[in-house]
């Protein structure tokens, strides 16, 4: 094993991390909807894994009793109070919840710093305070039991990586060469980063691929699966404005190799269409962004047509899984979807 190693997402986890929405946070206007999501979410998650719940102290008791209420097996759900605000990063824990990798010494969870290229006003700068300090609330209350704890001063979000737990890592360009996110790191800074702390030993720079103005996250886009597989975003209408890009996309996954020099079996997701809110701005909706816990993935749909076909696919990438269709039209509303929400403890982390 190399050491450390980032584990892919379909390996044994422990728990499922969730930061809980509320009344303060960016949801405040579809409030009703994003708790429903998200008690819906537990109830399903608990039949394969613990879930580690964190949101402010007022909260904890209300969300328990819905929570019971539901018939949710609470011995498999963990309630730690932390400080948040309303920045609406708070709540997409794969922005800022800790990276697990396995090392020889054990586990080790890696706090990066969230800076992200999207804030712009004195008051979200304040509010990143909060983000960044949400993973080490939760390991001074222990919530991650025997796992050894690193805090990483350089910017790394968990959706802007993918790997194949086999020394292969997946990211895009425009994302870490974004001089707002790593201002003083070139990109062999960043590689030599990269394979430092994850263990990796190849790094796939992604150049295309677009569902947006700020586009830059490889988990809407390009997923990995077990037995070599990639799982990519592709667009077969020709008049939609992200068609170029997705094909340049598509054409640059063609000619990549993992770590050990074999090309991947592709499959493409189908293509959902423009699907717009009700002030008709297009809203950014991508079947890659799935969750993988333990046997079963979680699929996000949206309403649309295409949506058994993108479960079909997703059945076919995860041969012997569980495949799950959950309505996340409430997440696009907000910018992003399932896999952004939620962050896998890896098994060890919990240490029972």
């Amino acid at each position: 094993m190399l050491n450390p190693r980032l584990p892919a997402e379909w390996e044994p986890q422990d728990a499922i991390l969730l930061l809980w929405p509320h009344k303060d946070t960016h949801w405040k206007s579809t409030l009703d909807d994003a708790v429903q999501l998200y008690e819906a979410l537990v109830s399903v998650i608990c039949d394969y894994a613990d879930i580690v719940i964190a949101l402010p102290n007022a909260e904890i008791e209300n969300v328990r009793a819905r929570l019971e209420a539901m018939s949710v097996p609470l011995e498999y759900v963990y309630f730690y109070p932390v400080v948040v605000d309303d920045a609406s990063y708070n709540t997409w824990i794969r922005d800022h919840g800790p990276i697990t990798v396995a090392t020889k010494q054990g586990i080790k969870l890696l706090d990066f710093r969230l800076n992200s290229f999207r804030v712009n006003s004195y008051e979200e700068k304040s509010n990143l305070v909060f983000a960044n300090k949400i993973s080490k609330q939760l390991q001074i209350q222990d919530a991650f039991s025997t796992a050894e704890f690193e805090v990483q001063d350089w910017t790394l979000e968990g959706s802007a990586i993918e790997t194949d737990g086999q020394g292969t890592l997946l990211t895009k360009t425009s994302y870490f060469l974004n001089k707002k996110i790593n201002t003083d790191l070139s990109k062999d800074d960043i590689e030599s980063r990269l394979k430092i702390v994850f263990g990796v030993n190849k790094i796939i720079w992604l150049e295309h691929g677009c569902l947006g103005n700020d586009s830059h996250y490889i988990d809407e886009l390009v997923r990995f699966g077990p037995n070599n597989t990639i799982v990519y975003t592709a667009c077969d209408d020709e008049q939609d404005s992200f068609y170029d890009e997705l094909k340049k996309m598509e054409s640059e996954l063609e000619n990549i190799t993992n770590a050990q020099g074999e090309p991947f079996r592709l499959l493409p997701l189908p293509w959902a269409g423009a699907v717009y809110n009700d002030d008709d701005e297009r809203l950014q909706v991508s079947y890659a962004n799935f969750l993988v816990v333990n046997e079963v993935v979680l699929v996000p749909i949206y309403d649309a047509l295409s949506d058994e076909d993108a479960l079909d696919v997703i059945f076919q990438a995860f041969p012997g899984f569980n495949i799950m269709g959950i309505p996340c039209r409430t997440l696009s509303e907000q910018g992003g979807s399932l896999h952004r929400i939620a962050m896998q403890l890896p098994e060890g982390v919990l240490g029972f």
